[in-house]
């Protein structure tokens, strides 16, 4: 076999792969096989540059900088579709359409409506040539780099297909990568995104390509066009885009009459909740690809096309005040205290305003009656005024920090107002000790945010080098502290000078570092001064560190506070150097994934954790068709076995897991 064979053979395996895990969730290798078999064409096609195709499985990983999207015209006009909420609504439109066919028997694609950024993709002899989000419907930007880099639309098709068409679909945010990307911004002190569209939205207008990868994006495909397309329905449209290789969503149905519509309607308005994306409504379409050419469009939307959409519940209740919220990082949130309402099954007493340009935006004033409905069916949010208050007045935002006074800063291009009264602050310094004390970094036995605050409180610590100098008896007089307790948190301190450098590094609370973040610096650079003396373009290049986290990371050790405060933690023991992992015995867990669930004799869960680590295996947070094991102890979790059961997951014994490590 020739190199050129050779390297379009490995591409064809990557890719049917790559369709295997991301569109059919069925891999038949491991994560090391495909990362093994990735390395292979890696270094083939560096060695071949002759071959070089830009829809290789090897450009996935993105790298290329757009500083500026070209805005180009579709070929095809992206329409917006009529709305409708109401089986009236729907009776009416098909009684329109009839009287413009004559009152054929018709059938109906029905398909969910995703809460997306809508794209437009097109493929030329199978392979894909450009995507273009929908901007006006007639024309809008190209972000074919960023598309590329989501692993569920194929770069190479299957099959027989035209030499060109385009097809349309959604590019969403899964609710679980979303609440992923949402915690790691919590953790590291940042704002949380909204919701999920918008940020799936905003995914595609990133300049640098490998960001866009990170980002947990999913494609799902409903509507082709083109010219001479080998079918004749919407519905075996849908079914000829899933073997072409799309990922084509399974509940599309193919209905009847617009009783069964209903019927359809009916039941994902209830199952919708079940569904690991949002959706907002239902698209119904006249099957017949035919009927649809006859009824054409109207100056915006396709006749033979609606949207039911589903009623968010929304409630109206009474502004009664506006208060704002500090965190750790001088974030100011604006916090709308509502009367008190219920709202999908939970009483509602506060809604976030996010920023100052959303209480300007809608114009929200104390006094007012608001609408609120739960943004993404989770954050309580308010979205309309619904009645203005007799004497109202215009919201002004603060000019200075609620708790320390200082004036507020909002830098160019930041959604939020900062304080930028790092060290002075009351949350903020209450919020990093809090941060520092947290599981994942020192993990403090025996503290909690409340007592922290009593700390703070009572003149004991004003950061976190403080907690080391705490005595028992300046602790005994706390309230709800007895003497066991005061022993207990005495004892939880000195034993967080065990905690290993790359917690320590992310327990320092510097801004953009989160837990992953700290492992690349602490792996990369082994100490704490050799990070403290790095220089800015050092930073930029380790693994995974931009720029922003970079000049986070420069700032941090510049301030002569927290180099003293670092100096402070190294003389009462904190580890500051990376103790090298000798205990890496093998590699016969490489490429394989456990999940750890209940509790154990022979283990820690922390310790059964760093076992399958240690022979090269990884540690999944719950089970899904990546895992390969699940290693049960009592009491492991009743929803956790059945999953490992309906997935036909292998569930071994701690007394399993100890003959496959060899003891």
């Amino acid at each position: 076999m020739d190199i050129q064979t050779t390297i379009q053979s490995l591409r064809d395996e990557l890719s049917q792969h790559n369709h295997n895990y991301y569109v059919l969730d069925k891999p038949t290798i491991s994560d090391f096989e495909f990362d093994q078999l990735l390395k292979k064409l890696q270094d083939l096609e560096m060695q071949h540059p002759e071959f070089f195709d830009e829809n290789s499985p090897t450009q996935r990983v993105g790298g290329s900088i757009t500083k500026n999207f070209t805005t180009v015209a579709h070929e095809h006009r992206m329409y917006s579709l009529d709305n409708s909420y109401s089986t009236e609504d729907l009776m009416d439109w098909e009684v329109r359409i009839q009287k413009i066919l004559g009152n054929v028997d018709l059938e109906y694609t029905c398909e969910l409506k995703y809460d997306g950024a809508s794209i437009s993709i097109t493929y030329e002899n199978g392979k894909l040539k450009k995507a273009v989000t929908r901007g006006d419907g007639f024309q809008g930007d190209e972000v074919t780099n960023n598309v590329k880099t989501i692993r569920s639309i194929p770069l190479q098709l299957k099959g027989n297909y035209p030499p060109k068409f385009a097809i349309r679909g959604e590019i969403i945010l899964p609710f679980s990568g979303f609440e992923k990307m949402n915690q790691e911004l919590i953790e590291i002190g940042e704002t949380p995104y909204s919701n999920p569209r918008n940020t799936a939205s905003g995914s595609l207008k990133l300049q640098d390509s490998a960001e866009v990868a990170k980002r947990p994006l999913d494609c799902l495909l409903y509507f082709i066009v083109g010219n001479n397309l080998p079918f004749k329905t919407q519905f075996e449209g849908l079914e000829t885009a899933r073997k072409w290789g799309f990922k084509v969503p399974t509940q599309a149905k193919l209905a009847k009459n617009m009783q069964e519509v209903l019927e359809f309607i009916t039941y994902w308005d209830v199952h919708r909740h079940d569904l690991p994306y949002e959706t907002d409504g239902v698209v119904i379409k006249v099957n017949s690809l035919q009927h649809q050419d006859e009824l054409g469009y109207t100056a915006k939307s396709p006749r033979w096309a609606m949207a039911y959409k589903f009623k968010s519940e929304q409630v109206s209740t009474r502004l009664n005040s506006i208060s704002y919220q500090v965190g750790r990082t001088g974030a100011i949130t604006p916090v709308a205290n509502l009367e008190p309402v219920q709202l999908a099954g939970t009483i509602v007493k506060r809604a976030s305003l996010h920023n100052a340009d959303q209480i300007q935006k809608l114009d929200i004033r104390i006094g007012d009656k608001v609408f609120v409905e739960k943004g993404g069916e989770i954050i309580p949010k308010i979205i309309a005024v619904a009645e203005r208050g007799n004497e109202s007045f215009p919201t002004v935002y603060i000019t200075n920090c609620p708790e320390c006074q200082t004036a507020l800063e909002r830098k160019e291009g930041e959604a939020n107002h900062y304080c930028p009264n790092f060290y002075g602050c009351p949350p903020q310094i209450v919020g990093r000790i809090q941060h520092y004390i947290t599981r994942k970094a020192m993990d403090i036995e025996g503290l909690g945010g409340e007592t922290v605050a009593l700390l703070y409180q009572n003149g004991l610590v004003k950061n976190y080098a403080d907690l080391y100098d705490l005595k028992i008896e300046q602790i005994l007089p706390l309230e709800r502290m007895a003497q066991k307790s005061a022993e207990n948190l005495i004892n939880g301190i000195e034993k967080s000078k065990e905690v290993p450098f790359e917690r320590v590094l992310y327990a320092l609370g510097i801004r953009y570092v989160g837990e992953t973040v700290a492992k690349k610096l602490a792996k990369h650079y082994k100490n704490i001064d050799a990070i403290a003396n790095a220089s800015l373009m050092d930073l930029i290049l380790v693994d995974e560190i931009g720029d922003k986290i970079a000049q986070s990371v420069i700032e941090f050790f510049e301030n002569i506070e927290n180099r003293i405060t670092i100096e402070r933690l190294k003389a009462v023991g904190i580890q500051f150097e990376l103790v090298e992992n000798n205990t890496q015995v093998s590699d016969k867990f490489a490429g394989k994934t456990f999940v750890v669930s209940g509790v154990f004799e022979k283990f820690s869960r922390d310790d059964l954790k760093k076992a399958i680590e240690d022979n090269g295996g990884k540690v999944g947070s719950s089970i899904s068709t990546k895992t390969d094991y699940v290693v049960a102890g009592e009491n492991m979790g009743p929803a956790k076995l059945e999953k490992a059961n309906q997935l036909k997951i292998a569930i071994i014994s701690e007394e399993d897991f100890l003959g496959m490590i060899g003891n």
